[in-house]
């Protein structure tokens, strides 16, 4: 039985959250637009649409990327330890 009011509760306090989160990004949108209007209003230059194409181009690479390294087989070494110098790790093949 307590294992049941614990899970409905949690499940309320997670609803819960949820819901702020949403009526948040409402908000936010909402106090946001007159910003967004008057930034595009100001742009004669058309930075902010170049801004934006350089925007959604990285993000369509960084998706190609992890599709990618997603389906590419995975090495048979043991996994290496990733520490404060993990990104050096692949300098150890150069020796």
């Amino acid at each position: 039985m307590q294992r049941l009011i614990v899970q409905v509760a949690t499940t309320f306090i997670g609803d819960a959250i949820a819901l702020v989160n949403g009526f948040g990004r409402i908000v936010t949108h909402i106090l946001m637009a007159r910003v967004e209007r008057i930034a595009s209003a100001c742009d004669v230059a058309g930075i902010l649409e170049v801004r934006a194409a350089r925007a959604a181009e990285r993000e369509r690479v960084k998706h190609a990327w992890r599709a990618l390294s997603a389906s590419a087989p995975k090495p048979h070494h043991p996994r290496r330890h990733r520490g404060l110098f993990g990104c050096l790790r692949a300098l150890g093949e150069l020796t």
